[in-house]
């Protein structure tokens, strides 16, 4: 199950979300960490994943999060719980991860596909984690992941973060940019890999999109896993981000929409 994209990083798909174990398969209780929660009701899905790569269910250090709309959360709570772990993410987040902020209104006018249309339909409430939702350190380390760093990458999120392992220059990007076109069924089905924009119905400040992407491609990643897509590397991500940074405002923006135009 899953995609190794190095030797202690497995990338799950989740029908159309990502997320991903850090830990070596010989990993023991409290020695990984798991990245995004998936869709509801995918916590059986997520722990059977747990049991191939481990060879058991052991609990990880902690959950982190990229951001926390329903499709990365989903079986957070219900995870956290089960294994008595905390959740980190970026302080911004935290209202939508302790039952104090729902998300603001999708835009299902932009993107032109039924994923896009749909998107009224797709849970936007905040979940409570009550105390085990807890801010990433100010100074950038991820907990429990030594190498690693977050960057707060908003514009789909006032919080979204990425998460980057200089060594390798591995890139977990959540949904700074994906590599499907998110808004289309037919796009998200067939899987084909191509750099597209962060998903345009849930994004609500593409100005500090746009620079999140910038700067994400300034790190010249060698190997990305994006929150929609396949994992990419090499020369096709390289060209891929290029393009998309030189001409994020033609490629990812909608020309109308609620959001568009908007500033942190």
């Amino acid at each position: 199950m899953g995609m190794e994209v190095a030797a202690d990083v497995l990338a799950i798909r989740n029908l159309m979300v990502n997320l991903c174990l850090i830990g070596t398969p010989a990993a023991g209780d409290g020695a990984w960490v798991l990245v995004d929660a998936g869709l509801p009701y995918s916590a059986g899905i997520i722990l059977r994943a747990v049991r191939q790569r481990f060879g058991r269910e052991v609990r990880p250090a902690a959950i982190v999060l990229t951001h926390a709309h329903f499709d990365h959360v989903g079986a957070c709570k219900q995870l956290a719980e089960r294994w008595d772990v905390p959740v980190y993410a970026h302080e911004r987040e935290l209202p939508h991860l302790t039952g104090k902020d729902d998300y603001p209104t999708p835009d299902p006018s932009v993107g032109g596909g039924l994923m896009a249309r749909l998107s009224p339909l797709y849970p936007r409430g905040a979940i409570d984690l009550g105390a085990r939702a807890r801010p990433l350190p100010r100074g950038g380390e991820v907990p429990h992941l030594p190498g690693w760093r977050w960057i707060h990458t908003p514009g789909h999120t006032e919080g979204h973060v990425s998460f980057f392992r200089d060594a390798d220059r591995l890139l977990i990007a959540g949904d700074a940019f994906t590599t499907v076109r998110q808004e289309s069924v037919l796009a998200v089905l067939s899987q084909r890999p191509e750099i597209h924009g962060p998903p345009m119905y849930f994004t609500t400040d593409w100005e500090a999109a746009e620079r999140s992407v910038r700067k994400l491609r300034a790190l010249k990643p060698t190997v990305a896993v994006t929150g929609h897509g396949v994992p990419m590397s090499g020369e096709l991500l390289e060209r891929g981000m290029l393009l998309l940074a030189q001409n994020f405002e033609r490629l990812a923006v909608p020309d109308h929409g609620l959001y568009v135009h908007q500033t942190e």
